[in-house]
């Protein structure tokens, strides 16, 4: 039992922390900017193709550091030449333009890369295990890719909070004519944040892709999730992005190891179904068949009892 809960709690922190490398680059977008970006997901994908072909050519290091940049480049040119001149419209048509650019890039990867699964691979220098522990191998990848993680949620809250750049991205958004009278160039910032958010979906892809594999529906996997994220977490938050996707990675992960069935949990509450109850066969489903669903349960229970999230702040 024990080496159950130790090996769960590990693989949901790296599901959870992957989560949050994605998440991030949504809510710095959405926080600064005020733009809640469904293409998002696609230049985490973009990133994980990035780094295939540079890998394939120069190393899995050299994709690590190149992908995200080429990523950030290309969400930097979205914002100045396609998301900016829609801003003027209003959200409905900036979540439009969102929406159909990620069919675009999922088109654009098809076309270029193909349709099948690409045989994107972890480092040799981290393939070997990091400690064996009950019989069962940590490898040192995953550790790494907690690593990364957790060097991005402290590198982003230190920036937007501690330093001076964060003080006037945050006052760009809330008083861009101040902060243009002062000599700063608001669009260059924003062109920047859009990047920067972008690039940070492009170090998910880059980490992701040996792990997940690459393949062209890999962006339709956790598109979904990461929204899930940012909304439990409230939108524009980055410590209530962190918590939420440690929760739903750690949620998920026991939910697989666990051998519990819906019967058993209805037990602990004194409810009984006989063989004969018409909802019998939906009750004995069991906990890792439902684990996909629990992401979405948790949203509607928070939107239920707390519509802010769990970090959020409603506004006035």
């Amino acid at each position: 039992m024990l080496e159950v809960f130790v090996f769960s709690t590990l693989n949901g922190l790296v599901t959870g922390l992957l989560l949050f490398m994605l998440a991030s680059g949504l809510t710095l977008i959405f926080s600064m900017m005020g733009v809640l970006n469904f293409a998002h997901a696609s230049f985490y994908m973009l990133g994980a193709y990035f780094a295939y072909s540079i890998s394939m050519k120069l190393g899995f290091w050299v994709g690590l550091f190149v992908a995200p940049l080429l990523v950030g480049i290309c969400g930097a040119l979205v914002e100045r030449y396609g998301l900016r001149r829609v801003h003027a419209h209003g959200h409905v048509a900036e979540l439009v333009f969102t929406f159909g650019l990620a069919f675009l890039i999922e088109e654009a990867v098809q076309f270029f890369w193909g349709a099948d699964t690409k045989n994107y691979q972890s480092p040799d220098l981290l393939n070997f295990p990091l400690f064996t522990l009950f019989g069962q191998e940590f490898s040192a990848y995953r550790a790494f890719m907690i690593t990364i993680s957790m060097a991005i949620f402290l590198a982003l809250y230190s920036a937007l909070t501690r330093s001076r750049i964060g003080v006037i991205i945050q006052a760009s958004i809330t008083h861009p004519h101040t902060v243009s009278n002062l000599g700063h160039n608001v669009p260059l910032i924003f062109m920047a944040v859009f990047g920067v958010g972008t690039a940070l979906a492009g170090v998910a892809g880059v980490i992701a892709g040996p792990v997940l594999t690459t393949f062209p529906g890999m962006a339709v996997v956790l598109g979904s999730i990461v929204f899930v994220i940012v909304v439990i977490g409230g939108l524009g938050s980055l410590g209530g992005a962190f918590v939420a996707s440690l929760l739903i990675g750690l949620l998920q992960s026991y939910a697989i190891a666990s051998n519990l069935g819906v019967p058993d949990l209805l037990n602990l509450l004194g409810l009984e179904f006989s063989k004969d109850h018409p909802l019998n066969d939906l009750w004995t489903l069991t906990l890792p068949q439902i684990a996909p669903v629990l992401p979405f349960l948790l949203l509607v229970l928070v939107l239920i009892f707390r519509p802010t999230g769990l970090a959020g702040k409603r506004e006035e």
